[in-house]
């Protein structure tokens, strides 16, 4: 079996039993971006957020730029 299982999404849609399920334990840890906004009460001690700050600013440089947007990606 697994020894630690961690769970990754892109928005952090808590709807429903969502918190009370994903900070049960069975995770390590969750990890989800900062798209949206996670309210402080929908916090708990598993939940990591990364920002897409920076990811952002240099897509829309490299569009302004007239650069190529799929090489960040490689």
């Amino acid at each position: 079996g697994a020894r630690q299982i961690y769970a990754c999404a892109t928005h952090a849609v808590f709807s429903g039993p969502a918190i009370s399920r994903l900070s049960s334990g069975v995770l390590e840890e969750v990890i989800v971006t900062n798209t949206i906004p996670v309210i402080e009460s929908k916090r708990f001690e598993q939940l990591t957020v990364l920002s897409v700050a920076n990811l952002l600013g240099e897509t829309i440089w490299r569009i302004h730029e007239d650069s190529s947007v799929s090489s960040m990606f490689r």
